[in-house]
């Protein structure tokens, strides 16, 4: 066991951002469970091992600001673990949620010092974070490295787009399943196993953050998650857990047809 404490951004930002120290075990590359999933996917060994030499993890609890937007952030990283928001405020304090980071996601952009949004973990969260300036040295030089985070930008642009169509022309209903499904097909790809049959996650959001992703008010959220529930597309288990008995069911309640597109 190491006692790690990293300051994430220019300290002289004070009150804004809370360090701690943390205790961790330094993970293999191997072992660690987004290694399929993540920036560094197609390292191989002597790379794994550059990364390595570079990496450092970070835990923050729930409710906790993993960097202001406008903050100088002198690390990239991967969350391994726990689901992060992306958020941002407008000057009068209009505050809107503009995306999640969940296990093997991307936080930071190289070449670039600061960041655009506020990042917020919303359930506890686990960071591997690699130093700025080495990872981006190794772009230029590591190919499986800058292939890799190429792909997952394109994914992180095709899902703000299928993001703009459920906010811009689904019903509600519609929103709460297309929701559900992606955090089902996410958790699958995590855990690498296709999506099927007898599909459970815990949902990364309170109802009221959920509200807040997607443009409606409490009442709708609990009102089309109970909806879902009597019609038998989804079953609960306490605040969290949803179990979802048909895959195929629930893509039938996203409005989108079997081609990708939405039904009209």
């Amino acid at each position: 066991m190491t006692q790690i404490k990293i300051c994430p951004g220019s300290c002289d930002t004070g009150a804004k951002m809370q360090h701690a120290a943390f205790k961790l075990d330094k993970v293999d590359c191997s072992a660690c469970p987004i290694r399929h999933r993540a920036v560094c996917a197609r390292c191989e060994e002597d790379e794994l091992e550059r990364l390595n030499a570079i990496k450092f993890y970070r835990s923050y609890k729930a409710g906790e600001t993993i960097v202001w937007a406008g903050d100088a952030m002198d690390f990239v990283a991967s969350v391994v673990g726990g689901v992060a928001s992306l958020s941002q405020t407008m000057e009068d304090g209009r505050r809107q949620m503009v995306g999640l980071l969940l296990a093997s996601d991307f936080i930071g952009r190289p070449n670039r010092n600061t960041v655009a949004y506020d990042v917020t973990a919303v359930s506890d969260v686990t960071l591997c974070c690699f130093r700025r300036k080495p990872f981006e040295e190794m772009l230029v030089d590591t190919p499986h490295i800058s292939q890799r985070l190429l792909e997952m930008t394109l994914d992180e642009l095709d899902a703000a787009r299928e993001w703009m169509l459920i906010l811009g022309r689904k019903t509600a209903r519609e929103k709460i399943a297309s929701f559900l499904s992606i955090i089902a097909r996410r958790e699958s790809a995590t855990d690498g196993a296709e999506v099927g049959s007898d599909v459970a996650f815990d949902l990364p959001l309170t109802r009221e953050a959920m509200a807040d992703y997607l443009g409606l008010t409490l009442e709708t959220v609990s009102r089309q998650m109970s909806g879902l529930k009597r019609d038998g597309v989804i079953r609960l288990e306490g605040k969290r857990r949803v179990l979802v008995p048909d895959f195929n069911l629930l893509l039938d309640e996203t409005g989108d047809d079997a081609d990708g597109g939405v039904l009209v």
